[in-house]
């Protein structure tokens, strides 16, 4: 007799299904111990928002032909430098800001934060992608290696900066930066506030989902532009592209930088969710965990797209923001949530280098 989920489960994947059907366990398991769905369900569009946008900093990246990119730590170190630059500036705390409105003075800042990070994610891009070019085949490698290389020189870079504002720097040494930077004078939950409305007790972070969703449309729009199209073919088949007279090693450049950018960007995003950045070993596993989400929703090496973003982040936030409360319910006063949520986001990282088999993804 045939197993009429079969068609289902190879469409798929047997480890896909497997993680949905975690997700609706949990959603029923939520249910079960009578906890408050609504509020759940609130944190999960919240880390959904949060983390969208270093997800999508895989699209360019596998549509340009070098896979998926591990190492995104490089444009979330561009990032982390511009959201410290606005902070030793102190833009939020601007008199002439503040006078128009607190929240105007947090958006000057996150935005400021973003512009700095962009321009320099450009130029680390570039050079990364240079690299890339060099390494032809054996990418996701390289770009492993190169995101945990680039945390650990970060951790030396960070104890020299010359920053002197008290917030950033440790209060007895005089020097070096702290490992957790505080947000809540510059620009902490300022997207997550705007607009920001509640039915019930289901809350609305509308700015942030507003600036996750036009990032998601940006991107669309240039993967649908001549340049995007371009940069499509050639990851798909270099071969054919050169013959085309596409510029094959200028695209996979062109993907890097906006793969680069776009982590430069998620990194604050995700950072004026949670009211702080981390920095020295902070952003060490943002890489593995940006790959997996986008591999839940449907991605692959060789082939990324805006809906496997979506689907993808909101199944990888969603199964760690109901695992870990779900897991306290069966023992209470108890560490199980710290290994649930442990085991929970490393099986996924897992499953995802299972899908990822090394190279740059290409037949």
């Amino acid at each position: 007799m045939r197993n009429p989920l079969k068609p289902m489960v190879d469409k798929f994947g047997l480890p896909r299904v497997i993680i949905v059907s975690f997700f609706l366990l949990l959603v029923v398991a939520a249910g079960a111990f009578r906890m408050n769905l609504l509020q759940l369900l609130s944190d999960v569009i919240r880390r959904w928002g949060m983390f969208g946008i270093l997800a999508l900093a895989m699209v360019p990246a596998v549509q340009c032909g070098i896979g998926l990119n591990f190492g995104i730590s490089m444009g979330i170190v561009g990032g982390l430098l511009g959201g410290l630059i606005a902070i030793q500036l102190r833009i939020a705390e601007n008199p002439s800001l503040v006078a128009v409105h607190p929240l105007f003075a947090m958006w000057a800042a996150v935005l400021f934060a973003i512009v700095v990070g962009v321009i320099l994610a450009v130029g680390i891009g570039y050079l990364y992608g240079q690299l890339l070019n060099k390494v032809k085949g054996s990418e996701m490698t390289v770009t492993t290696y190169v995101g945990f290389s680039i945390i650990a020189f970060m951790n030396i870079l960070w104890m020299l900066l010359p920053f002197n504002n008290g917030e950033l720097i440790w209060p007895n040494a005089g020097k070096g930066l702290r490992n957790t930077i505080s947000l809540a004078t510059s620009f902490s939950g300022v997207m997550n506030k705007t607009l920001a409305f509640s039915i019930g007790d289901l809350t609305i972070p509308t700015g942030l989902l507003l600036f996750f969703f036009l990032m998601c449309f940006l991107v669309w729009l240039f993967m649908r532009s001549k340049t995007g199209i371009a940069m499509s073919a050639a990851g798909a088949n270099p071969m054919f592209a050169k013959a085309a007279g596409i510029d094959v090693n200028k695209m996979r450049i062109t993907g890097t930088v906006l793969s680069t950018v776009l982590a430069a960007v998620g990194i604050l995003v995700y950072a004026q969710g949670f009211g702080f950045m981390q920095l020295y070993n902070g952003p060490m596993m943002m890489g593995f965990t940006s790959v997996a989400a986008v591999l839940i929703g449907g991605a692959s090496p060789k082939r990324a797209r805006i809906t496997h973003v979506l689907v993808g982040t909101f199944m990888f936030q969603g199964i760690l923001a109901l695992g870990l409360p779900v897991a306290n319910q069966f023992i209470p006063e108890s560490n199980l949530s710290e290994v649930m949520r442990l085991i929970i986001s490393n099986g996924i990282i897992i499953y995802a280098l299972t899908q990822a088999k090394g190279g740059s993804g290409r037949e």
